[in-house]
Parts: C-alpha cells; sequence; structure tokens
C-alpha cells in the first residue's frame, strides 16, 4: 500500500489533489493511504513524516514553512521519497532540481498532469522493489521500507515498517544480501547488522541509531569506515 502526503495551505487545493489522487488509484487498482496538512509546519510537527510517504505533494508557497523547505527537510535524510511540487508559476524549477523534485503539477493544469506524473512516479517506484523467497514466502518489499536485516543462526531477519514493524525470516547468509541490497543505499556496519542508511538518524559512540528508536552495534574497528560512508550518503563530504 501506498502511502502518499497532500501539503498545501489552501483546503480548496488539498481536495482538488485528492480527488484527481483517488481517481488515478482507484482507476489502477492502487490501494494507498491518504493524509493531509495544512502546512510545512505541520508537516514538519512528527519527525517520523520525513520518511514515511513514498509520495509528497507539496505547495510551493505556504506561509511560515513553505515547500521548498519542506523538501529540503526531507532530503536531508536521502529519503527517496517523491516530491511532487505544486505551484501556480513556473519560476521555481530551479529550486525543484535542488530538492530533486520528481515532478512539477501546476494548479491550472492538474486534471491533465495528474495521470502524467504518477505513472513517471509509480514506474520510478518499481526500480524500489525486490522479491525475496522467505520462509514465509515469497514477498515483494519496497526496499525503503526495510529498516534493517540481522544475520541469526543461519537466517537472515528482515524488519520491515509498513503500518506496523513486521518481520521476515529467509536462509541466506548476510553477505548475499549485502550484495543484493547495496544498490539501494544500504549499509553493513557489523557482522550481523545490514542497514538501511534512510532509516538512519546518526552514527555516534559506537551505535548507529535508526528513526524508529532502535539501536545497532557498530564495532571500534569498523566505526571509522561506517561513519564515513554514512556522511557520504547524507552528502556532507
Amino acid at each position: 500500500m501506498l502511502a502518499i502526503a497532500i501539503c498545501d495551505d489552501e483546503k480548496y487545493y488539498r481536495d482538488r489533489i485528492y480527488i484527481l489522487l483517488r481517481e488515478y488509484l482507484d482507476g489502477h487498482g492502487i490501494t494507498a493511504s491518504v493524509e493531509h496538512f495544512s502546512s510545512g509546519k505541520e508537516f514538519l510537527l512528527k519527525r517520523e513524516n520525513l520518511v514515511k510517504y513514498d509520495i509528497v505533494f507539496l505547495d510551493i508557497n505556504m506561509e511560515d514553512v513553505d515547500g521548498i523547505r519542506t523538501a529540503q527537510m526531507i532530503r536531508d535524510y536521502q529519503s527517496k521519497t517523491c516530491i511532487v511540487l505544486v505551484t501556480a508559476f513556473m519560476s521555481y524549477v530551479l529550486e525543484g532540481y535542488k530538492v530533486g523534485a520528481v515532478r512539477y503539477v501546476m494548479k491550472d493544469r492538474m486534471e491533465d498532469q495528474m495521470p502524467e506524473c504518477m505513472d513517471a512516479i509509480l514506474k520510478k517506484m518499481q526500480l524500489r522493489e525486490a522479491a525475496f523467497s522467505f520462509v514465509e514466502g515469497e514477498k515483494t518489499l519496497y526496499t525503503d521500507n526495510i529498516l534493517y536485516v540481522e544475520s541469526r543462526k543461519h537466517k537472515c531477519i528482515f524488519y520491515y515498517m509498513e503500518k506496523e514493524m513486521e518481520t521476515y525470516q529467509i536462509y541466506e547468509k548476510l553477505d548475499r544480501m549485502e550484495e543484493k541490497l547495496s544498490e539501494y543505499g544500504f549499509l553493513r556496519i557489523h557482522k550481523s547488522f545490514l542497514v538501511n542508511m534512510k532509516h538512519v538518524r546518526w552514527i555516534r559512540n559506537y551505535l548507529a541509531v535508526l528513526d524508529c528508536g532502535e539501536e545497532l552495534p557498530v564495532p571500534r574497528l569498523r566505526f571509522t569506515k561506517v561513519k564515513e560512508a554514512f556522511t557520504a550518503y547524507k552528502g556532507e563530504i
């Protein structure tokens, strides 16, 4: 199920985006939860909003915290969230590139542009799915929703967050999972842990702290290398 957020300080446009989204999703048989926010400030009140949504529609011109600033906050976490900027003006194109916006939707052309916008997003998101032969059966997971993978007693345990935490088990070595998931931003921080850097808040004191509150150990001998890899991922060097 997709998780979508609509953030606009005008109720008319929040409702209009929602109606057009529902028409598209229902027409394509796609299940999704859609949440509304009346400002960037409201969206940012909950830290988990920075990583929990697959798609976020952001009005550029909002008071207090505008759409560009909100998008920058999302990108500070290197989130793979698909950001769509909603605007009445095309003068913000450069800013949109800076925050990695997938598409612009013009307020006076929503009906025409929404289907193409969603087609492009879903095509992009297909590249972020991976299939596994778990003990629980064959499953295709959104890689963004995998928090980390733990090696334990000849099995790898996947910690997966959708509506709530779920776990899946597979008889496979962590080395193999590292090969498969490395292209999706996963980092080996320990001989027993492979973590999704999207969900790491910080690495310090020989710990990797995740956005769910989980703390995973980083051995002293690996710490410098892990810290450098995470810093590079965050775009700070």
